[in-house]
């Protein structure tokens, strides 16, 4: 991705304005006209712009009214046209939207063209007489105010799609978890049961938040994460538990995150009757009410597994215990594609040869100190080029320190034999 996308600002409106004008005719139609697109930017309606090296290459603006929002124009320098960059201005914009409280989005063509296709990719439903799409984002309503108070948010649409490599692990989850969930009427059609609860688990790093977030983008759920640490903090952390897990039996939908759940499920250890027992306890019996919810996902996430109480683990409980391991190779060369962005002079088997065990955090944070390097570089010493290269890449690897062990990873083996069920 070459570009950066930011909000609209008084001085881009020359350059938003040409835009919108000279691509008129290039198959980015409009039902608004460049008048009434103008008066939306000027009275500060939400819009997003895209830059490249300091032009302006590409934007999108709407106009709200109530929960409704009317995507009035995404204009693309032709250059830039079938990059990719449409999805990032429409994703940017609805994320700006759904902040605001939008519920509804809707985008009308003029007549049927391309951007039609992609409208649908984005999970806009076209509706009779005219090409009228509209997007229904998920109902914020009187429970907005519970879900902010449980620190919970909607989150952007596409985090399912950047989930990059891991493909065995997504594709798990894809077919075990959010189908059934996304499907329950056809899925029931088949006997087959949405889950209520899973838990992953693996060596720290391997992307379990990732996934759980991904998860409620997927399914389009409020994200509610519950942070022991936290709870904790209430003084008193099973009652802070059942209070919290009250509040969210009043939301109409949520995937429920618990992140080191191992810190308030801990083996039970027989005749000690210590605090932790009594949160255990109380997790135990808070689960099973958790479950009669029609919309509702717990997900926990653990480092060590054999760490959890057998009893939290059972399948009465939990339906799932999926294991999220570090990349293999084909996954590695995935996550490193995502961050070199198509540059040809990046050799991707050499940097999958050298981040053997790395997780996809470690190639993350050894991706963020190459393009650091690039971009010092490029202030002292200019050479023409854009982003980072092999040799960056491989330094920035050399720097690194891996997350996981081979210790680990024979751990982790023994523990997929001994807990996962899938």
């Amino acid at each position: 991705m070459n570009w950066l996308i930011h909000d609209y600002r008084e001085d881009d409106l020359a350059a938003v304005v040409h835009l919108i004008d000279t691509t008129a005719e290039l198959g980015q139609e409009s039902v608004f006209s460049l008048a009434e697109c103008i008066g939306a930017l000027t009275s500060r309606q939400p819009a997003v712009v895209a830059v490249h090296q300091g032009t302006p290459i590409g934007a999108a603006l709407a106009c709200v009214a109530g929960e409704r929002a009317w995507v009035m124009r995404i204009a693309i320098a032709p250059a830039w046209r079938g990059r990719g960059l449409a999805s990032s201005l429409l994703r940017e914009l609805e994320r700006r939207l759904v902040a605001g409280r939008v519920r509804r989005i809707a985008y009308v063509l003029p007549e049927e063209e391309l951007l039609g296709e992609g409208l649908h990719n984005a999970g806009y439903a076209r509706r009779p007489a005219a090409a009228y799409f509209e997007k229904t984002e998920p109902a914020g309503g009187p429970a907005t105010g519970l879900l902010e108070e449980l620190g919970g948010r909607l989150l952007p649409g596409d985090l399912w799609e950047r989930v990059a490599g891991m493909e065995a692990e997504k594709n798990l989850i894809e077919r075990r978890v959010v189908l059934p969930l996304a499907e329950p009427e056809r899925a029931a059609r088949h006997g087959v049961r949405a889950p209520r609860a899973i838990a992953l688990f693996g060596p720290p790093g391997t992307g379990k938040t990732t996934f759980a977030r991904a998860i409620a983008s997927r399914l389009g759920w409020p994200f509610v994460e519950l942070l022991p640490s936290r709870l904790a903090d209430e003084g008193n952390l099973a009652a802070a538990l059942r209070d919290a897990f009250a509040r969210i039996g009043q939301l109409e939908r949520a995937l429920v995150f618990i992140d080191e759940v191992e810190e308030i499920a801990p083996v039970r250890t027989e005749g000690v009757q210590g605090g932790m027992h009594g949160v255990t306890n109380e997790l135990l019996k808070l689960i099973p009410g958790f479950r009669e919810g029609e919309e509702r996902l717990l997900v926990c996430a653990t480092n060590s597994v054999r760490s959890l109480d057998p009893a939290f683990l059972r399948p009465g409980r939990f339906d799932y215990l999926i294991p999220i391991g570090t990349p293999d190779p084909a996954a590695r060369a995935a996550i490193w594609s995502r961050y070199a962005a198509g540059r040809a002079d990046v050799d991707l088997d050499v940097l999958v040869a050298a981040s053997d065990l790395f997780t996809p955090a470690d190639i993350e944070h050894a991706a963020r100190v190459a393009a650091q390097s690039a971009f010092e570089r490029d202030l002292t010493a200019p050479d023409g080029t854009e982003g980072a290269g092999t040799r960056d890449y491989l330094g920035a690897i050399e720097q690194a320190r891996p997350t996981v062990t081979p210790a680990m990873i024979e751990e982790f083996g023994a523990d997929i034999t001994s807990h996962a069920r899938v």
